[in-house]
């Protein structure tokens, strides 16, 4: 009998082991927010901790869309978040929605990962459509970038080397709620800004 409960106790004692072991991993565990982020029409779901830093949510969405960090402009509630502002101090916690809108020339390979992407290699597509992208390339930017504005409500031209705001921008009207062109040689701002009627952020600083 005496051996049977010495084996009793070393059973009890290695669950408690146990016990405590999860314990102090669970407590050691730093707690995580999950922020619920719009690209590319899609929501992409990311767990981070809640002291994070909006650069390392960047970096955290990097090989989720293909998008380089420094190509990266995050929006939360008509803000765009600061890289050395913690997400908590700019109002982002769990369930938050941020939208993402990423800089030209700044993608990681080939451009955002879709669900429904072609199987056909990007080689191929370009050397494919070459003659079609010749002709037609001005017209389906242009028009895609307004598109995109009234989609989004937001107008991104930032850096863009602009000395006046595209006239296109005042035909987007009530659809816009962001206007970001700091870092441009834009003087001043028309009073034709008064077509964007649920325009409330405006970043015109250089």
């Amino acid at each position: 009998f005496s051996c049977v409960r010495s084996i009793d106790k070393k059973r009890k004692k290695l669950r408690s082991l146990d016990r405590a072991a999860g314990k102090q991993a669970m407590e050691s565990s730093p707690p995580t927010i999950t922020v619920q982020v719009k690209f590319a029409g899609r929501t992409i779901p990311v767990e981070v901790p809640t002291s994070a830093s909006t650069a390392e949510l960047k970096l955290l969405l990097q090989p989720l869309t293909n998008v380089l960090p420094r190509g990266q402009k995050l929006i939360c509630k008509g803000k765009v978040l600061a890289d050395a502002a913690s997400l908590s101090s700019m109002q982002v916690g769990d369930g938050s929605k941020v939208m993402l809108i990423a800089s030209q020339g700044l993608h990681q390979g080939e451009g955002p990962i879709t669900k429904n992407s072609s199987g056909l290699a990007p080689s191929a597509k370009r050397t494919s459509n070459v003659k079609d992208n010749q002709t037609l390339k001005p017209e389906i930017i242009s028009k895609s970038r307004a598109e995109r504005w009234k989609i989004t409500g937001v107008i991104a031209l930032s850096g863009s080397n602009l000395k006046a705001v595209p006239e296109e921008v005042w035909d987007c009207g009530s659809s816009i709620r962001v206007l970001d062109v700091c870092n441009n040689s834009i003087e001043a701002i028309p009073q034709k800004i008064a077509a964007l009627k649920s325009l409330n952020v405006i970043v015109v600083s250089k």
